[in-house]
């Protein structure tokens, strides 16, 4: 299946309780969240629409990868933009699988990271892509593209109301 990226969001009133145990406020089964998998007489069927309300949860599904490379250091030794808090992270890979990356925003940090996901633009999105081995440019842009979007409107959100979110690598 992959390595996917799930983020759902909370209050700004709950941040003390996310920051101690993030796990809580994920799903158990986010995959399940994002594809609408729904069982029916012991068969599992995928609506292939999200389950939980846009607002409160963001799938990013393999886009995470090139969004942090569109966010993150382009050289040894250089920043990384703000936006890449959003996507940072790697799965630790054991002999029998993986431990999945979870990284808490609090709502101060979801302000930062949406003014800058706002100021990415299309060249600096085919730049950085640019500098991504194995990829097809015009392909890789449009898939990259239209999930920065989907992050854009989520962060906003969040910002618009004073939420966080938590999000899983994994």
């Amino acid at each position: 299946m992959g390595i996917r990226y799930y983020a759902y969001a909370f209050d700004g009133d709950v941040t003390d309780l996310v920051l101690a145990d993030p796990r809580r406020f994920l799903s158990s089964d986010p995959l399940a969240d994002a594809w609408g998998l729904e069982s029916a007489g012991g068969v599992t069927i995928a609506a292939f629409e999200q389950s939980v309300p846009e607002c409160d949860m963001l799938y990013l599904d393999k886009a995470w990868r090139f969004l942090q490379v569109c966010t993150g250091p382009l050289t040894p030794g250089a920043e990384a933009r703000p936006a890449f808090r959003m996507f940072e992270g790697q799965v630790t890979m054991h002999h029998d699988g993986w431990e999945p990356w979870l990284r808490v925003l609090t709502p101060v940090d979801v302000a930062v990271v949406s003014q800058d996901l706002d100021r990415i633009s299309d060249a600096d999105m085919r730049l950085c892509l640019g500098h991504m081995p194995y990829t097809d440019q015009q392909s890789d842009f449009r898939y990259t593209s239209q999930y920065l979007q989907r992050a854009r409107s989520f962060a906003a959100n969040l910002r618009a109301a004073g939420r966080g979110m938590v999000y899983l690598i994994g």
